[in-house]
């Protein structure tokens, strides 16, 4: 019971940080709401035993990601004062797209959950996960990692990726000379 009560606050705290990443007018407050929700997402990694996903989102989405966006912002603060429309003229595609991803993430939970009352809720017991598939799978996913047969590749490639793009928010946001 109060293992449900504890996912329902996390769960709460996660939705509700997340939407005011996507109202909120202040770029740079919208980035920490982000992380806060990214905080969130670890904490419910945290409630489904999932240690080592826990401490990559804190590690990656939190410690690196999320500062890389906020350094993107303080760099390119300049550029925030544009004159353009605050409005979306996509309005009603954005609305018809968030009914339709709801429509099909109620009917999924939907075919999970019990309609009638004397059942038992699928979510008051875990199921067990057996000690052997624990045992080595986090040094499993290590080796696959930092493996040249495995995901060593696109992980370089991300990384000259993220690099770029700090550097483009650099070159963006020089002050260029008056005089030119």
């Amino acid at each position: 019971m109060v293992e449900q009560i504890v996912f329902i606050l996390v769960s709460l705290f996660t939705l509700i940080t997340a939407v005011v990443v996507v109202t909120n007018r202040n770029l740079f407050h919208a980035a920490l709401a982000l992380m806060a929700s990214f905080l969130g997402v670890a904490g419910l990694y945290v409630l489904l035993d999932a240690g080592f996903l826990a401490a990559a989102q804190l590690l990656v989405y939190i410690g690196a990601i999320s500062i890389l966006i906020i350094f993107a912002i303080m760099l390119t603060r300049r550029l925030m004062h544009a004159l353009e429309s605050p409005f979306n003229s996509q309005w009603g595609l954005g609305a018809f797209t968030a009914v339709v991803a709801f429509a099909v993430m109620a009917g999924v939970i939907a075919q999970f959950w019990p309609v009638t009352p004397d059942s038992v809720t699928p979510l008051a017991s875990r199921p067990e996960v057996s000690a052997s598939i624990l045992r080595g799978s986090v040094a499993e996913l290590g080796r696959a990692l930092v493996s040249s047969d495995a995901y060593v590749i696109p992980f370089e490639i991300a990384s000259v990726l993220l690099l770029a793009a700090l550097i483009g928010a650099i070159v963006v946001a020089w002050p260029k000379a008056e005089d030119e």
